[in-house]
C-alpha cells in the first residue's frame, strides 16, 4: 500500500465525515419541517382506518373518503378547542369581576385551615416547607419570559397547523407517498422486503394510535363521572386535560394527578377545609387512583397486546430505557419506534433465534 492510496483513503473518509456533518446540520435547521411531517404521519395513521372503512364499506372514492376523514379530524380538533373557549371566557369574566381582597381572604383562610388541621396531626407544615428550601427554588422572574415565548409561539402555530393538515391530506390521499420517499434510500435488492415491512408497520401503528384514543376515552369517562359526582366545576374540561396527559407514560399520570388535586381543592375555595375540601378532594383522588388501576391493568395491556403485539413487561422496559436515554420525548415515541424496529428485524434478520423470540406473533 503506497502513500497515494493512504492519502486517497484519508480524503475519502474526511469527505464522508464532512457529508454526514452537512446532512446532520441540514436536518437540524429544518427540524420544524421534520416535526410537521412526523405529526402528519401520525394523523394519517389515525385516519387510515377511517379512509379504508369509507372506501371498502361505503364505496366512497379515494378522494372523497380522504376529504371526509379530514373534515372529521378537523371537526374533532375544532370541537376540542371549542370545549376550552367557554372555560377561558368564564375565567376572564371572573377575573374582570374579581374581588382581590375577598380572594386573598379566602386563600389565607384556606392556608390557615390546612396548617391548623395538620397541627392537630402533630405535623409542622411551615417548618417542613422552610427546611426543604422549596420557596427559595422558585424563580418568578422566568414567568415574563415564559409569557413572551408563549405569545411568540402563537404566531407560528397557524403556519404549523396548516402545514400539518396539508401534508396529512396528501399522506392519506396517496398512502404510498411517504413510503415511496423512504424507498428512494433503500438499496437495490431489498425493495420487496422493505415494502412488506412498511405495510406491516403502518397496520400496527394505525391500530396502536387508534387504541390510544380509546385509552384516553376510557380515562376521560371515568374522570368525568368522578368529578361530576363530587360537584367539581368544569369537570369535563379537567377530565379531558388529565386524560390527555396520560399520553406521556408514567410522568403524565403524576402530572394529571397533581392537576386534579389542585383543581379539586380550588373548586371549593372558601369552604371548610376539614369538612368540605379535604373529604371531596380525598374522594376525587380515590376515583383517580381507581381510573389509573383500570388503565394500568386493563386498558394499556389490552392495547399493547392487541395493537403492537408486545408483552406489557416488554413495553414497560422499553419505555423506561427510552426515558433514561432520551427523556420525555423518548418515552412518547418508544412504543412506535420499538414496533417499527421489531418488524424490520423480523423481515431482514429472521434467521437469528433472538429475533424470532422477540418478534413472535408479528
Amino acid at each position: 500500500m503506497n502513500s497515494k492510496t493512504i492519502a486517497t483513503g484519508i480524503l475519502r473518509a474526511l469527505g464522508i465525515l464532512l457529508a454526514v456533518a452537512i446532512v446532520l446540520f441540514f436536518l437540524y435547521k429544518i427540524q420544524s419541517v421534520i416535526v410537521y411531517i412526523a405529526v402528519a404521519a401520525v394523523i394519517s395513521l389515525i385516519g387510515r382506518p377511517i379512509v379504508l372503512f369509507l372506501r371498502r364499506k361505503l364505496k366512497f372514492s379515494n378522494t372523497i373518503a380522504v376529504v371526509t376523514t379530514m373534515v372529521l379530524l378537523i371537526g374533532l380538533l375544532v370541537g376540542l378547542v371549542g370545549m376550552f373557549i367557554p372555560l377561558v371566557a368564564e375565567q376572564g369574566h371572573n377575573l374582570a369581576l374579581l374581588n382581590i381582597d375577598e380572594l386573598q381572604t379566602n386563600v389565607e383562610d384556606l392556608y390557615n385551615q390546612i396548617i391548623t388541621y395538620f397541627e392537630f396531626q402533630n405535623i409542622d407544615v411551615e417548618k417542613s416547607i422552610k427546611e426543604s428550601n422549596l420557596l427559595s427554588k422558585l424563580d418568578f422572574a422566568v414567568i415574563p419570559d415564559f409569557l413572551n415565548s408563549f405569545i411568540s409561539g402563537l404566531g407560528s402555530f397557524s403556519i404549523g397547523l396548516f402545514s400539518v393538515l396539508f401534508i396529512s391530506f396528501f399522506f392519506l390521499k396517496d398512502s404510498k407517498l411517504f413510503e415511496d420517499g423512504i424507498m428512494t434510500f433503500i438499496p437495490k435488492g431489498n425493495e420487496m422486503r422493505s415494502k412488506r415491512s412498511f405495510t406491516k408497520i403502518k397496520d400496527l401503528l394505525s391500530r396502536y394510535f387508534v387504541g390510544l384514543i380509546f385509552q384516553i376515552l376510557i380515562l376521560f369517562v371515568i374522570y368525568t363521572i368522578v368529578l361530576l359526582i363530587f360537584g367539581i366545576d368544569n369537570a369535563v374540561v379537567i377530565a379531558f386535560l388529565c386524560a390527555l396527559l396520560n399520553l406521556v407514560p408514567y410522568v403524565g399520570p403524576m402530572v394529571s394527578g397533581f392537576l386534579m388535586l389542585l383543581l379539586s381543592m380550588s373548586s371549593n375555595l372558601g369552604e371548610s377545609f376539614s369538612e368540605v375540601i379535604l373529604p371531596k378532594t380525598t374522594y376525587v383522588m380515590i376515583g383517580f387512583v381507581i381510573a389509573q388501576l383500570v388503565d394500568n391493568f386493563f386498558s394499556q395491556p389490552f392495547i399493547f397486546s392487541k395493537s403492537v403485539k408486545s408483552h406489557p413487561l416488554e413495553i414497560f422496559l422499553i419505555i423506561i430505557i427510552a426515558g433514561i436515554l432520551f427523556g420525555i420525548v423518548g418515552m412518547i415515541v418508544a412504543v412506535p419506534a420499538y414496533t417499527a424496529i421489531k418488524v424490520i428485524l423480523k423481515e431482514f434478520l429472521s434467521e437469528y433465534k433472538v429475533v424470532n423470540k422477540l418478534t413472535k406473533g408479528l
